[in-house]
């Protein structure tokens, strides 16, 4: 009998795409799923640092699985991921029980690490400092049939004083466009509907290749998803405000499938904030692009990302954060309160914040951004919407008999079937009754709805292929020139905290 596995991830988009490929990787190597996660012959944790207290969400769940080691010392536990990168031997030292420590470059080293631990009978410990293998490369257990994460790219060249990612994840490395759409039609071959571009800043995409081939390489990429036929909705995240220019706008506006849907991270509406946290832009020049993509794309859903309470805010810095979120009228917000983390410059700032104070802060964003989110969403009553029906989006769709899915703007719709059967997959119509701040609601019943073979697989639980798919070996450097285009969305983790460990139930093939 084979040995089973479970993959459990915690943080960003980036994270639960290179669970995908983890579980590709156990797979091809000759594991299964395990039914329950506890009883996994192999569990492995996909680690995220960004968060507070990471380390001790990480250990606590190491310390759950103590006792069962003891009960069936076979059992191996494998630690992965940023958290993995920056610890490194920390980890074996807390948890001595840990059998297999690898990082965010060699996520293809994990099922010989694995063997090569069982046979010395030791924990093996291992971190490089570049990538070895681009991610995307390599075997994926995709989770959905119906949609599913595109990496592009996978670093960052940015040095912003809050974040902890460019150490972890090293200097951008981008992939040939080629690849990426190679990767992208083999998904809408498999019956895909959606794609998300992955990267940790996704529209400096092509800055690496150098000429004329960095030039509008993300805008570029963009249309040539418009021409991938099947394709019905293209998203991506995250972008970073200094590159986003007016030729990615115009391709969002011209390219039928890519979805009316931005985010783009303000950090803070402050000037002398954003200063500090090394941030290249200022919030004029922040509003000028949210003016610009609303003229071209006048539905447009923007999210964003807000920090509060950073090093040295002052209560006139916070105040200039909120007048941008009231000029900016986003859909929705993802706020943080600012916590120090380990290894980054504004950790050693002077001016840190008492907790009370930020809370205070915390509190009064959030209240100003649910009543604009609330207002946007109300808005949206009597309009039809298509929504790409989803699995698990809600949370009490068992108890409303509501079914869920995605608005192509992104936003999340309730809805009640009535006499249609969709199925994960389809796509329906529906008529928008309530808004709600944080969802929209329609009980009027389906208007249209559209069998997809996304749909089929989902109901025939093939998914989207009967085996984990690999797409060529890595490539750096200087590009292949994009094909010719014959015709013609961001978001962040929205599932709650993003510290919550889900555990990866993805299936052979295409997400």
């Amino acid at each position: 009998m084979s040995r089973s596995y479970a993959v459990r991830t915690y943080g960003c988009q980036m994270n639960v795409h290179d669970s995908e490929r983890m579980a590709g990787l156990l797979e091809a190597a000759g594991y299964s799923r395990a039914g329950e996660p506890d009883s996994a012959d192999v569990v492995v944790f996909n680690t995220c640092a960004v968060r507070e207290n990471a380390d001790n969400k990480l250990y606590g769940n190491l310390s759950h699985l103590a006792p069962i080691k003891r009960e069936r010392p076979d059992m191996q536990i494998a630690v992965g991921g940023c958290l993995a990168q920056k610890d490194r031997d920390t980890i074996v030292k807390r948890a001595p029980w840990v059998d297999v420590v690898f990082g965010t470059h060699n996520v293809h080293a994990l099922p010989v690490l694995l063997e090569r631990a069982r046979h010395n009978a030791r924990a093996e410990v291992e971190i490089v400092e570049s990538l070895e293998v681009f991610p995307s490369t390599l075997p994926a257990r995709r989770e959905s049939a119906y949609a599913g994460w595109v990496s592009i790219s996978v670093g960052c060249n940015n040095t912003c004083t809050f974040c902890i990612v460019p150490a972890l994840r090293g200097k951008e490395k981008d992939r040939r466009p080629g690849d990426v759409l190679a990767e992208v039609q083999a998904l809408a071959a498999d019956g895909v509907l959606e794609v998300t571009l992955l990267g940790q800043n996704v529209n400096a995409y092509g800055q690496e290749f150098g000429g004329e081939m960095s030039r509008g390489a993300f805008a570029k990429l963009l249309r040539s998803c418009g021409d991938v036929e099947g394709l019905e909705r293209v998203r991506f995240t995250s972008p970073h405000p200094r590159d986003f220019t007016s030729d990615v706008i115009a391709a969002m506006a011209q390219t039928p499938n890519v979805c009316p849907q931005l985010h783009m991270p303000l950090q803070s509406g402050s000037d002398d904030v954003l200063r500090r946290m090394r941030r290249s832009y200022r919030s004029s020049r922040f509003l000028a692009i949210l003016d610009e993509v609303r003229e071209s794309i006048p539905d447009a859903a923007i999210s964003t990302d807000i920090i509060v309470g950073f090093p040295g805010e002052t209560e006139d810095d916070f105040e200039a954060t909120l007048d941008v979120v009231r000029r900016a009228r986003f859909t929705n917000a993802f706020t943080f309160q600012y916590s120090p983390r380990p290894g980054t410059p504004a950790a050693e700032l002077d001016g840190q914040l008492p907790k009370a104070v930020v809370q205070e802060r915390y509190m009064r964003l959030t209240a100003l951004q649910e009543e604009i989110s609330w207002a946007g969403n109300r808005a949206q009553e009597g309009r039809e919407l298509e929504v790409l029906v989803a699995g698990g989006e809600g949370r009490k769709d068992g108890a409303t008999h509501r079914m869920s899915g995605r608005a192509r703007d992104g936003r999340l719709v309730h809805f009640a079937p009535g006499a249609a059967v969709p199925r994960p997959g389809d796509v329906v119509t529906v008529r928008v009754d309530y808004g709600a701040p944080h969802h929209l609601v329609a009980d009027g019943g389906v208007l249209t709805h559209r069998r997809t073979r996304a749909g089929d697989a989902y109901e025939s639980g093939t998914r989207t292929g009967p085996a984990p798919t690999t797409l060529g070996l890595p490539a750096f450097g200087k590009p292949d020139a994009l094909p010719p285009r014959t015709g013609g969305c961001s978001t962040p983790d929205s599932s709650g905290d993003p510290m919550r460990p889900s555990a990866v139930t993805t299936t052979s093939g295409a997400r």
